[in-house]
């Protein structure tokens, strides 16, 4: 959520930095609410300053022992107006808190303008796109010719967009969970996590995916919850409406979750495969960070989920996104992109947001940096690190050898007890 003071003070940059984004926001009835409200506040304040100065006279008229039932009766009246005005008041908190809900985060001044994926910026490259002697098969084919993956009979227990995984095709999902945990958790300075994957309404408002997207979740019928759609929710969460220390940020978490996602809006785009599904899992990292370094977070957060798909051998870039590519609650965000052979492209595996103070207005996430120190809103940063089912996807495909099986990356063969090839049973 955005500042209130800092739109009503900038009203017409912020519509401009939002058009950036592609969206057309006015805030001309945010202005007038925003007025009519203050106007309001005073009236409620001058008629309590009224109600305090005559309480007072009260208490002289009782202790005389004179007759004080007519100021008595002026004063109850005056109560049933403030009650009158705390009440439109509430009203104009309510509608102005829902606009901010519904306005997306502004760009940070580093990101390029642009209206979609065309416009993003390739920032670098690391390792090179694989050799084959043969035509190389998408990752569904592969894995259904390995007996490995199997669409159709998690289409026969769920429906579309979910996927069974047999013998070394779950090892290897759980194995790349655990490699790349131990990478965030061991080496990158993140805390490991195992929290909830069921969030509350409040939670999901708080990260931003309530209510505006609220189609592109699952809720449990009967009951104020959601499935988590990832990580950032319930991880985000943690810290709502607690005060932090200062002196112990940045705070660092990764977390293993399923995540799900009814994918609204998305059909006709890369619907086969481990790409869109309803059900998967991903590692997710978390930093709750002092404003001033919140950008540096960002760079150490993004250099760790690269550094998974380095360990792993895959060719990837990363990709700074422009104004009109980032989601609703990024300031600036990166998206690392790995070589698919079977789409002869790149394919997104991770996206690392840095959400300024947004979310934490939201949820109401301050720090202190000092005991006696004026409160701030923290800075939150969330980054896949990596998504699992992708990155299976993505070993399968660069991977595959001739013969149909798939040599398994070096770093990853001790999380699957030495296994150094995936073959046909």
């Amino acid at each position: 959520m955005l500042d209130p003071k800092f739109v009503l003070e900038n009203l017409g940059s912020v519509e401009d930095r939002l058009a950036a984004r592609g969206q057309r926001v006015s805030l001309e009835e945010f202005a007038r609410l925003s007025r009519e409200r203050k106007d309001v506040l005073k009236e409620a304040e001058d008629l309590r300053a009224v109600r305090n100065k005559a309480s007072e006279e009260i208490s002289r008229l009782k202790r005389e022992g004179a007759d004080a039932s007519a100021l008595i009766a002026e004063m109850r009246r005056v109560g049933d107006e403030i009650g009158a005005l705390e009440d439109r008041l509430k009203g104009f908190d309510e509608r102005l808190e829902a606009t901010l809900l519904s306005i997306p985060n502004i760009p940070h001044e580093t990101v390029p303008a642009g209206r979609g994926s065309e416009d993003n910026k390739e920032v670098r490259r690391w390792g090179s796109r694989p050799a084959f002697d043969f035509p190389p098969r998408a990752h569904w084919d592969v894995g259904a010719k390995l007996g490995v993956l199997d669409f159709d009979r998690a289409a026969k227990i769920a429906g579309s967009r979910f996927a069974v995984y047999f013998g070394a095709g779950a090892a290897l999902e759980r194995a790349l969970i655990g490699f790349m945990i131990d990478i965030h958790a061991r080496e990158r300075g993140f805390t490991e996590v195992l929290p909830p994957f069921i969030a509350n309404a409040e939670s999901l408002t708080g990260t931003g995916n309530l209510p505006k997207f609220k189609e592109d979740l699952f809720k449990l019928e009967g009951f104020d919850w959601y499935l988590i759609p990832t990580a950032e929710v319930p991880l985000t969460n943690l810290y709502r409406n607690e005060m932090l220390d200062g002196a112990s940020l940045p705070n660092r978490f990764v977390a293993w979750t399923p995540c799900f996602r009814s994918e609204a809006g998305s059909y006709g785009k890369d619907v086969r495969g481990l790409v869109r599904q309803h059900q998967f899992n991903k590692v997710e990292m978390m930093v709750f960070s002092r404003p001033e370094s919140s950008f540096d977070e960002l760079e150490h957060m993004t250099a760790s989920a690269e550094e998974v798909l380095k360990r792993l051998g895959l060719h990837h870039r990363v990709v700074l996104l422009c104004t009109g590519d980032m989601g609703f609650a990024s300031a600036k965000t990166y998206d690392l992109e790995v070589w698919m052979p079977g789409r002869d492209g790149f394919m997104e595996i991770s996206s690392c947001s840095n959400c300024v103070d947004f979310q934490a207005r939201r949820a109401n996430i301050r720090f202190k940096r000092e005991a006696k120190g004026k409160p701030e809103f923290v800075h939150t940063l969330n980054g896949s690190g990596l998504a699992v089912g992708r990155t299976v996807g993505a070993i399968l495909e660069n991977f595959q050898q001739a013969d149909g099986s798939v040599v398994v990356p070096e770093a990853l063969r001790p999380y699957m007890n030495g296994l150094e090839r995936i073959s046909a049973a």
